[in-house]
């Protein structure tokens, strides 16, 4: 079958693999990305395939505070070691990651925690959206597809633009640090918490606050 470019970048930015491994990964498994992470790290072309399966429990809560403490974000990642743990690479990524998380404001860590109560909901959203803007329904169902993958990019943390540098997501980002690490590298779980959330305030680009301060 055709493949798709989108999902090629898309599965290479999930896996780290080399685009014709992900082309042939997404051929043999008929354009299920899903399918073709799993063909991807059986094959052991991921490249964190061959770590990906070693426990890591060791690792650091880090936190970040924006400045004058209106947004807080704690975020636990893992690592094999407590050696690892403690470095300054391993320390910075973290930071780094918690930063992200205080500018981007993701929901999920990954696309399977996204309920599926939720997706669905969605769904029904883009294509009452798309019939609106008069499309054949015979192509809804595709553009359908396509939207939720914006939304995963959106809301998953993994599949966010690292805001310190938009041409990576934070996928690619951890890949890159399992590579040069040598040790499986987890990002578990981050609470995020902003002043007054929820509440009737003056609305701020805090995108741009938190990257002005890292520069």
């Amino acid at each position: 079958m055709a493949v798709n470019a989108s999902a090629v970048k898309e599965l290479r930015e999930r896996t780290g693999a080399g685009m014709l491994d992900c082309k042939k990964a997404l051929e043999e498994t008929n354009g299920d990305i899903d399918k073709a992470v799993d063909v991807l790290r059986e094959k052991g072309l991921s490249a964190a395939a061959n770590k990906a399966g070693r426990t890591a429990t060791e690792g650091t809560v880090e936190s970040y505070i924006h400045a004058g403490g209106r947004i807080g974000v704690l975020v636990e990642i893992n690592c094999e070691t407590d050696f690892v743990g403690k470095t300054d690479q391993f320390k910075s990524f973290a930071r780094d990651i918690a930063m992200h998380i205080a500018a981007a404001n993701p929901l999920y860590v990954r696309r399977e925690e996204v309920p599926a109560d939720a997706i669905e909901k969605e769904k029904e959203i883009l294509k009452a959206q798309a019939l609106n803007e008069g499309k054949p329904e015979k192509i809804v169902e595709k553009m359908v597809e396509g939207r939720i993958n914006k939304y995963y990019e959106e809301y998953c943390l993994l599949e966010q633009s690292f805001v310190k540098d938009p041409d990576k997501t934070i996928s690619q980002l951890l890949n890159e640090k399992v590579s040069t690490i040598g040790e499986n590298i987890s990002i578990r779980r981050f609470a995020r918490f902003e002043l007054g959330e929820g509440l009737e305030k003056k609305v701020d680009n805090f995108v741009e606050e938190v990257m002005a301060q890292v520069k």
